[in-house]
């Protein structure tokens, strides 16, 4: 499917300081191009208006040898969830989330609490939370590894969308589906993130932005999955992709092979290169899981192992889906190259782990996990996929991933959805379920047979405590003696 994520205003930064080589003085000018809706940028306003005004106070009362944060997560979001091709729930919410971190001594503590834009509620809060963490930070053990707030960096993101308006959603999803067991949750609006802190850092990220996450079933429950999402509502390409999702259906209609454990050459559609690459982040490109011997990329790190010299892997935070600055309030470069000709270039480095083991911070964040990344296209056409495929397995997601062997990049999981066995480069039936169980040195690396020539955006979907942004940019691959074990 052609990418649909089109940026819509033109971004300029600037570094207020020529020799900050981690980029802490940005400021971004977005020239609007488009209309939006003006009930909730108006709430948005009083949104940051709230934060502004409380991280004034909070931090002009920081005490001698207190450092503060404070991180805003917050959206206004639509959510409608359709269940038999009809709108079965739906609403608007608003809703913030405030994260103070108190530090003093080597020792830090925080809390959490809502943010609703109204300083009459909001203000006393804060003062109470701050007051509870000035009361316990002092029984706490130290941390010798406490970053503390450093740098004056500020940005400041804005990314409007064309968004569907609240009353057209169920308008321009539904009719494409009548008549189809249609089950799906679209989620679509602004999502904010900010931070300040004692040390001058300041930033707010701001981006419009949808998806809609979908099923449509046959009459025997076998489903086809499919996202669809992005920043400007385009019916063209929804179309497109209801017309994908149906012909898989039409498929799924035909009775299921059963397909015997064995090595098989294997295309993985950009769903499940998505899934694939969520491993990368648990226990993968950390630095610090690197240092600690608990990362799958351990034998890649030490030149024991290399991926397929056309395997190329990236953090691209220039689509503004995500923001830059981390939980420290640090801005990351706005592309890091990961993996290289199947090289590791770089790892993921927060400023916690460079303190602990001498090494130099990319801003990444708490976690080190990957937050825009990018698996960069090869050169195999879409209408050549079956063809090169010839006699194999076209896989359409996977679920249920886990490390089998962490240390070797072992991933085993399941085929799920609309998979398929193929023959002479035609599609002859859907599969049964299988487990797989294949090492990342093996299909990233010596059976890697190409990549597509087009890339997919996957976005994220969760919604636990709040609307997750972003998601990853990939193509699909096209591997040899892909292993499945039961």
């Amino acid at each position: 499917m052609e990418e649909r994520m089109e940026s819509v205003m033109t971004t300029e930064i600037t570094a207020d300081k020529a020799d900050d080589k981690t980029e802490n003085n940005v400021e971004n000018k977005i020239e609007d191009k488009t209309g939006n809706n003006a009930e909730n940028r108006a709430n948005l306003a009083n949104f940051e208006t709230t934060f502004e005004q409380l991280t004034q106070q909070l931090l002009s009362d920081v005490r001698s040898g207190e450092h503060l944060k404070i991180e805003l997560k917050g959206e206004q979001s639509q959510f409608v969830r359709f269940n038999g091709a009809k709108v079965r729930q739906t609403g608007c919410i608003q809703d913030g989330q405030l994260t103070l971190t108190l530090m003093q001594n080597q020792r830090n503590s925080f809390r959490e609490i809502p943010l609703t834009g109204d300083w009459a509620i909001d203000a006393p809060q804060a003062r109470d939370a701050i007051a509870d963490l000035r009361a316990e930070i002092s029984q706490l053990p130290e941390d010798p590894y406490l970053v503390l707030p450093q740098g004056e960096g500020t940005s400041r993101e804005v990314h409007k969308g064309q968004l569907l308006p609240p009353e057209a959603v169920a308008s321009a999803i539904l009719p494409g589906v009548q008549g189809l067991d249609f089950t799906g949750i679209y989620a679509g609006g602004s999502l904010v993130r900010a931070y300040a802190d004692s040390a001058g850092q300041h930033h707010w990220f701001d981006t419009e932005f949808f998806s809609l996450d979908y099923s449509l079933f046959t009459a025997d429950g076998q489903a086809v999955k499919g996202t669809f999402a992005g920043n400007q509502w385009d019916e063209a390409a929804y179309s497109a992709k209801l017309a994908e999702s149906k012909h898989q259906l039409e498929r799924l209609a035909q009775p299921p092979k059963s397909v015997l454990k064995g090595q098989y050459r294997t295309y993985l559609a950009p769903g499940a290169v998505a899934e694939l690459l969520s491993m990368f982040s648990w226990g993968g490109v950390s630095e610090d899981a690197l240092q600690r011997g608990g990362s799958s990329l351990g034998l890649l790190q030490r030149n024991e192992k290399r991926l397929s010299d056309k395997f190329h892997l990236m953090e691209n935070f220039s689509r503004g889906l995500v923001p830059r600055f981390n939980d420290w309030g640090e801005i990351a470069p706005v592309a890091l190259p990961v993996i290289e000709g199947g090289i590791l270039k770089n790892t993921l480095i927060n400023s916690r782990t460079a303190k602990e083991y001498n090494k130099t911070a990319n801003g990444a964040n708490g976690w080190e996990s990957l937050r825009s990344p990018e698996i960069l296209p090869g050169t195999l056409p879409a209408a050549d996929i079956l063809k090169a495929l010839d006699t194999g397995l076209y896989l359409s997601n996977l679920h249920y991933l886990n490390w089998s062997d962490r240390p070797t990049g072992r991933i085993t999981g399941m085929t799920r959805y609309a998979c398929f066995w193929v023959e002479n480069g035609e599609i002859v039936a859907p599969i049964e379920n299988l487990r797989f169980d294949e090492s990342l040195y093996q299909c990233f690396g010596e059976n890697l047979i190409d990549l597509t020539n087009f890339q997919e955006f996957i976005p994220e979907v969760g919604t636990y405590y709040h609307r997750s942004p972003g998601g990853v940019r990939v193509p699909g691959i096209l591997i040899e003696g892909f292993t499945y074990t039961l």
